[in-house]
């Protein structure tokens, strides 16, 4: 199972989804500043090991140019981003991926696309 780092651009009802299904999951609101860049996000669940859960397109940006190995990223792309809309596609990424999440990657989906890139993130020259 999974532990994700919740991003302050995602609702806190995220949280019980997410652990009734067997995930270790916080928000950033409980461990951190709301007001955070985010680099200290990413720090944070690096440090402790959890993956972070985003709706926010400059994660996969900062893994680019950071060339870094982790945390893993799952980022959710919709209109709609609250887990009575999208949460049975967030589990089922997140048990269909379970090992490359582990690994370290980065993880983009929508309700009828998904795309998975191995960390590192290869620099665009």
């Amino acid at each position: 199972m999974a532990r994700l780092l919740v991003d302050m651009n995602l609702s806190i009802e995220w949280i019980p989804l997410l652990t009734a299904a067997g995930h270790e999951a916080v928000h950033w609101s409980e461990v951190g500043d709301p007001r955070a860049p985010d680099t200290d996000l990413m720090q944070w669940a690096t440090a402790y090991g959890y993956a972070v859960f985003t709706h926010d397109l400059d994660f996969g940006t900062m893994l680019a140019l950071s060339g870094a190995r982790g945390p893993s990223v799952l980022q959710v792309r919709g209109l709609n981003v609250l887990p009575e809309a999208i949460g049975s596609l967030v589990l089922s990424l997140l048990s269909t991926y379970a090992s490359e999440i582990e690994q370290g990657a980065l993880l983009v989906a929508d309700e009828r696309r998904q795309r998975v890139r191995i960390l590192p993130l290869a620099r665009a020259c």
